[in-house]
């Protein structure tokens, strides 16, 4: 007897649906898996065998042939574990009667007949559903996930015999409730707030720029000057997520193994990867699955690089295209895959090897040669691409100490959150959301210079040997800045202010 049996797998971030069929036959007993199964999807075989004789169901002793449609297209992961194990209790005639035809099967199975958590639970799920699937039943482990999908049947089961006993209609599993995003939102760990920040008005203001517009970030100082304290406040003043944003960025995380417990991801990201990361760590890949890498896992939120000139070149100029595409195409003998990758980089270096160079009271010891050398490790291009750049000096003993209360990171949040109003009306029905995703229809319809900022701007332009890419971030910067200021028109002061956070381009 044939039987067929619907579960799933992931391309990317893509769900794919794949027939399970089995077909026991007399004969010579035998265990054939088809269908371009890698090593963990034939390992099944001993995982299903151990798991019925455990939860009191037969194995046939018969030729068994387990076929994975479409057959071209290769299966990978423990995914499937379940699905085999539906398949041959139907084909077996152990489950006469249950219609398994509208129910997607998805889970890893344990020798003892146990269920199993798997990664990318939520994009099968959502794609699942898109091709017109309303029935699941997946593990116990995956139930918090799937929590948040509306309009669908999810049962969770714990082995099995209970998956048995729900499709044989003997004990119907309860339905997973569907959970709301809005109670667990806006939590945040205190962890960091500009509340405990101390001086550095000019970094303070930076980083509220940045967020405000999406724009990316650069801070240069010598060592112990807050930089990397200013960038783990970048999540405080970030605005809260939407529910599509949580569920994008919750399919990234599914898909890489990193959920916590929740379920969903309620917090934008923050991801700094150290300095000794590979280049496919960074963009992603791997030698089997097409793994997400850090720019995926930092989409919808920051990837600090601390160190920046302490990273691998080729690291670095693999930043350049996700930097302006807001997405990585991935290619790998394990196939072609596209992780959508728009996060705001912020990087922080010294200014020079022994880090003094430029400071007010600290004295540089390096030459000139090896500064260069130093800031050669940073290419233009991708300076280029850091919108803000700014300078983070030593703060007195006196500033440090004062208890002079500081702007919190909650006050700062309001401020950015009017201004991604103004822009989330702006671009009303398009599909940029910040001003840092402005193309250049965008740039000349909304940021129209006045003839004297158009002259700050030729002066800057001429003087700094500025690129024309720099140019047009200098143009959204003052969009932005303008947007803070709740003005409709770019003013001079915006451009000027713009243009003083291009430190990198003015140092040496």
């Amino acid at each position: 007897m044939i039987a067929k049996v619907i579960c799933y797998t992931l391309n990317g971030l893509e769900g794919i649906p794949v027939e399970v069929e089995t077909d026991v036959n007399k004969g010579i007993p035998a265990y054939e898996m088809v269908g371009l199964p890698d090593t963990a999807v034939k390992e099944s075989k001993e995982r299903v065998r151990s798991a019925l004789k455990n939860s009191g169901l037969l194995f046939p002793l018969h030729k068994i042939t387990v076929n994975f449609a479409p057959a071209d297209l290769k299966k990978e992961g423990a995914v499937f574990d379940l699905a085999i194990a539906v398949s041959l209790l139907k084909a077996s005639e152990q489950l006469v009667g249950a219609d398994v035809s509208d129910t997607v099967f998805l889970g890893e199975l344990a020798l003892n007949g146990d269920l199993r958590p798997v990664n990318g639970i939520l994009p099968i799920l959502i794609s699942a559903k898109k091709h017109g699937f309303s029935k699941f039943i997946l593990p116990k482990g995956n139930e918090k996930e799937a929590r948040f999908l509306g309009g669908a049947e999810i049962y969770a089961a714990a082995n099995l015999s209970e998956v048995v006993a729900h499709v044989s209609g003997a004990a119907l599993l309860p339905p997973v409730e569907t959970a709301e995003f809005s109670v667990l939102s806006g939590r945040r760990a205190a962890s960091a707030d500009l509340a405990y920040v101390k001086g550095q008005p000019v970094a303070r203001r930076a980083l509220e720029i940045a967020v405000s517009g999406g724009h990316n970030l650069l801070m240069v100082g010598p060592p112990g000057t807050g930089k990397t304290m200013l960038a783990r406040c970048l999540p405080t003043i970030m605005p809260d997520l939407t529910f599509e944003e949580a569920l994008e960025i919750t399919k990234i995380h599914s898909v890489a193994g990193t959920l916590g417990e929740e379920g969903i991801v309620t917090e934008r990201p923050f991801r700094t990867p150290h300095h000794t990361a590979t280049t496919v760590s960074m963009c992603g890949g791997g030698n089997r699955a097409v793994h997400p890498g850090e720019i995926s896992l930092a989409h919808g939120g920051v990837l600090f690089l601390d160190e920046l000139p302490e990273y691998k070149r080729s690291t670095l100029e693999a930043l350049r295209q996700p930097l302006e595409d807001g997405v990585i195409t991935i290619a790998r003998s394990a196939g072609v895959v596209t992780y959508p990758a728009r996060f705001m980089l912020c990087a922080s270096m010294n200014p020079c090897p022994c880090g003094n160079y430029g400071s007010a009271g600290l004295t540089c010891t390096c030459t000139p040669a090896e500064i260069r050398r130093y800031r050669a490790k940073v290419s233009g291009p991708l300076l280029d691409r850091i919108d803000l750049q700014v300078e983070v000096d030593n703060i007195s003993y006196d500033d440090l100490t004062s208890q002079q209360k500081q702007e919190s990171s909650a006050e700062v949040k309001e401020r950015v959150e009017y201004a991604r109003r103004i822009q989330r009306n702006r671009f009303a029905g398009a599909k940029i959301v910040t001003n840092a995703e402005m193309g250049e229809g965008e740039m000349r319809a909304f940021c129209k210079l006045s003839a004297e900022g158009d002259a700050i701007l030729r002066s800057a332009f001429e003087r700094m040997k500025l690129s024309a890419r720099a140019r047009s971030r200098i143009i959204k910067v003052s969009r932005t800045i303008a947007d803070l200021d709740a003005s409709e028109q770019i003013l001079p002061k915006h451009v000027y202010e713009a243009v003083s956070y291009r430190i990198y381009d003015k140092l040496g």
